[in-house]
Formats: structure tokens, C-alpha cells, sequence
């Protein structure tokens, strides 16, 4: 079995049904102000916008044009596919029907985002930012969302740099949500735990919950970190 390695973080767009099964999001929360923290180019703020939903995308990808972005993605999809294929036993294929299907539904949501992304821009839906620090009031959404960021890139962030960006994100959310709690090797990140008690200690509100999404085998909990104060 092969090693799954990135050498960076890179641009891989889930969908609105990805979302919402991820982060167990039930149509009160959808109703919510929402902020995604490292969207990338999710089809997610573009679907919940459509529905009517109130949601800003937070992503330092958002500095650059959509040809730009596009190119970013088209240079990183084979990189994807490529440790798709090689690790095929780290996943369930329920949802998808290959690594190229995984591909292929991955490409429709970010060509939904592309095709979004100047009216959103305008519409203060895309945001150029990035944790740990972001540009909003506090208390200024209702619900913060982090997918396939934080904890997945273990290898890539520090444990500081996880308690810092959780923190920041429940400055500006009460109710933080992140997915999922795996490494890119598809074990519980070493600083899962570590985080918890952290936070428990500072009179956070600490949960790991199943959640009816499951690619990654293993990989069906998030996160659930409620500001008490």
C-alpha cells in the first residue's frame, strides 16, 4: 500500500449533498449564517447561495482569477487521481464508482464554482483570507465550517497552528465544524486529541460525531467545537 502524499495544500472542490452529509448540516443550520474556512473551489456557497442561504467562503485561492484557479486545478487533478488509484483500499466505493468518478464529480462542482466565482467575489461570498486569522466581527456567523484542512494536513500545520485556527474560528462562529478527523495517511491525526483537551481546558465545548459521510474508511466523524462564553 502506498504512502498518500501532498507536497501542499491543493484545490479540490465537494459539493452542496457533500456538505451537508459531512457536517450533519439540517436544514435549521442551512438557515444559519454560515462561514466556510478553506472552501477552495467548493460548489458549496454557490448551492447554498442559489437555495437562499446566507454563507461566505473564506480561501487565500480567492487572490487569483479563474483562469488561474482553473490552471491550479487542472495542474493537481492528475496528482489526485494518481494517489487515488494507488491507495484504493483507504476508501469506500459506495458513492463513487472509480478514482476517475471521484475525479470527474470533483470537476462538476468546481466548474459550478468557477463559473460563480467573479459574481461571488462581488457579492462579498469569496473572501481572500485564511486561518488563523480572519477579517470578521466577532460572533459574526452563526455556524464555521472546515473541510479537508485542518487535521488532514497534520503533516503540513503545526498543533499551535490548529488550536490558533479553531480559536479564531469560534471568535467568529459559536458553533464550529470540522471534517474529517483523518490525516492524508487515513489515521486519526496525533493532534485530535491533543486539540480536545486543550480546548476542554479552556471551557470549550468539545464533541467527536458520526456523520453519515464516509469516503475515506474510518474517516466518518467531525468535529464539533461550541464557544460557551
Amino acid at each position: 500500500m502506498a504512502d498518500f502524499t501532498l507536497d501542499d495544500v491543493v484545490p479540490w472542490g465537494r459539493s452542496f449533498d457533500a456538505y451537508a452529509r459531512m457536517f450533519s448540516l439540517t436544514d435549521a443550520d442551512l438557515n444559519k449564517k454560515i462561514l466556510g474556512c478553506g472552501d477552495g473551489p467548493a460548489s458549496f456557497n454557490f448551492e447554498l447561495s442559489e437555495r437562499g442561504g446566507s454563507v461566505v467562503s473564506v480561501d487565500p485561492i480567492y487572490q487569483f482569477s479563474p483562469k488561474q484557479i482553473r490552471q491550479r486545478i487542472d495542474e493537481t487533478s492528475s496528482q489526485i487521481i494518481e494517489q487515488l488509484h494507488a491507495n484504493k483500499e483507504r476508501f469506500f466505493w459506495t458513492q463513487f464508482e472509480s478514482p476517475d468518478d471521484v475525479v470527474n464529480q470533483r470537476l462538476k462542482a468546481m466548474e459550478l464554482f468557477l463559473d460563480d466565482f467573479d459574481a461571488g467575489v462581488d457579492q462579498g461570498r469569496y473572501v481572500n483570507a485564511s486561518l488563523p486569522v480572519l477579517p470578521f466581527d466577532d460572533q459574526n456567523f452563526d455556524i464555521a465550517l472546515c473541510s479537508h484542512l485542518l487535521f488532514l494536513y497534520s503533516e503540513h500545520f503545526s498543533l499551535e497552528y490548529h488550536i490558533q485556527a479553531i480559536k479564531e474560528m469560534s471568535r467568529v462562529a459559536s458553533d464550529v465544524r470540522i471534517f474529517p478527523l483523518l490525516d492524508l495517511q487515513g489515521k486519526i491525526s496525533t493532534y485530535v486529541q491533543p486539540v480536545i483537551t486543550t480546548l476542554q481546558a479552556e471551557d470549550y465545548l468539545v464533541e467527536r460525531v458520526i456523520v453519515e459521510y464516509e469516503f475515506q474508511q474510518g474517516g466518518n466523524e467531525m468535529l464539533r467545537v461550541v464557544n460557551m462564553s
